[in-house]
């Protein structure tokens, strides 16, 4: 019930567009903007065009918005989490600290597809290299999820350290615990680093947990 109640408030939060053209994707726009396709047949034959623009850069403003284009002009426009109705069903987009982490077709009958990105953009760009080195793809992702447990588990041991570390609080019941592994400042900054570079090949690929990711935020 919580989940229809979102849905219908992100249907509600939907604005009509002005009709102004797509811009095309230009390389500089890869670590601030997303764009990914979807095309529809309809019953008489005839090809439908939507594409789903997001600028990341809003995101300081404390808000993202997703842009719909419908055969190339501004159909409708949302904040984030957004669910745009089309042609059989909606739209769904949500995002992350680190990119997008939903951008989904969902039909009337539940059925979901991923739409394509943009040649251009940095999500298109890894979907590329997935398709030519499938085994070179796999291996980054596999140690982008090394990198994310690695980073979630030092957490874990400073947090534990800190919180131990007050006598008169939660160490007369269970002890004062020392981290094993004791980080300088360069390394918990290199950590850092490592981790939202991780989280944000991850974000290309659409893929998020939010204990790995979140955790990474």
């Amino acid at each position: 019930m919580l989940k229809e109640w979102r849905h219908r408030r992100a249907v509600q939060r939907v604005k009509p567009g002005d009709g102004r053209p797509l811009k095309p994707f230009r390389w500089w726009q890869m670590l601030t903007r997303a764009l990914f396709h979807l095309r529809l047949v309809n019953q008489d034959g005839r090809q439908t065009v939507y594409a789903v623009d997001v600028k990341h850069q809003n995101q300081s403003e404390g808000h993202v918005k997703a842009h719909l284009y419908l055969d190339g002009r501004h159909h409708a426009e949302s904040k984030v989490p957004a669910v745009f109705p089309v042609q059989g069903g909606t739209v769904e987009v949500r995002t992350s600290a680190f990119g997008l982490k939903r951008c989904h077709y969902v039909t009337t009958e539940g059925a979901e597809h991923q739409l394509i990105p943009d040649p251009s953009s940095a999500e298109g760009r890894r979907a590329r290299l997935d398709r030519a080195h499938p085994a070179l793809s796999r291996w980054i992702g596999v140690l982008s999820s090394i990198v994310l447990v690695t980073g979630l588990v030092l957490l874990i041991l400073q947090l534990a350290e800190q919180v131990t570390r007050a006598p008169e609080g939660i160490a007369q019941y269970v002890g004062t615990f020392v981290s094993p592994i004791d980080l300088s400042a360069w390394g918990n900054v290199v950590v850092g680093l490592a981790t939202v570079a991780a989280s944000t090949e991850r974000a290309l690929r659409l893929r998020y947990n939010w204990l790995l990711d979140g955790g990474a935020g």
